[in-house]
């Protein structure tokens, strides 16, 4: 600092325009905001495999800057989904309140394929386990148990098949991403014939009709893209 600069009582420096220079702290809140932006946009476009260099690079930060912030990938992604967390969870908090079990059930499963197929990080949140992300297990454990409740009720009701677990659920998922990948914007629909069919396969009693299959056109241009995403990582 010059003989023209100054501190301020609130440790704020002054140079020789006037300008008063923001704290450090405020730089570095903007720079988590950056990366958490960046992040967000990352994973929605490309899943949770994105590497912390291409977070850094989108957010026009150091990776030593990330780091300093986010120690761990798992702290990353802790922070990213918070919010998404708090959907899921309100989501099967939601469907216990439905005073019809079999509605709730459907309306759930719906709700998070529907998340799944409007972000690739979701997709990927659903079907991995973080076990030093400590907020977002502790959202999903609660999330875990409310669903046991709700598919209870289903049962109980007569409208969900017997031998159902909670197992089925993560594979519904894990076969949906699959599904939402694949097809991306050539067939953003294609997940919910899938979903329609398993729902089908949940019931005692099948319920009629199910979405409307992709037309073969976006199947041939989802299976190009898929082609071509093959090609790029080789």
């Amino acid at each position: 600092m010059t003989s023209a600069d100054h501190l301020h009582p609130n440790g704020t420096a002054s140079g020789r325009s006037g300008e008063t220079v923001p704290p450090l702290r405020k730089d570095a809140e903007r720079n988590r905001e950056r990366i958490l932006a960046a992040a967000r946009q990352a994973y929605a476009e490309a899943g949770l495999e994105v590497s912390m260099a291409e977070v850094a690079r989108r957010a026009g930060v150091g990776i030593a800057t990330l780091f300093r912030r986010f120690p761990t990938r798992e702290d990353l992604i802790d922070a990213v989904f918070a919010d998404r967390m708090d959907a899921y969870l309100a989501a099967v908090t939601t469907a216990l309140a439905d005073p019809d079990p079999w509605d709730g059930f459907t309306g759930y499963i719906e709700a998070i394929c529907a998340m799944q197929a409007a972000d690739r990080g979701v997709a990927d949140l659903l079907t991995m386990t973080f076990p030093t992300a400590k907020a977002l297990e502790a959202k999903r454990a609660r999330a875990y148990d409310a669903l046991m409740q709700l598919v209870d009720r289903a049962k109980a009701a007569g409208r969900l098949r017997p031998d159902f677990t909670s197992q089925d659920v993560v594979i519904l998922l894990m076969a949906n991403a699959g599904v939402v990948s694949a097809t991306g914007q050539a067939a953003p629909d294609a997940w919910r014939r899938l979903v329609g069919y398993m729902l089908q396969a949940f019931a005692v009693h099948e319920p009629a009709g199910l979405p409307a299959a992709p037309t073969p056109t976006a199947l041939y241009r989802a299976m190009l893209h898929l082609g071509r995403a093959g090609r790029a990582d080789a």
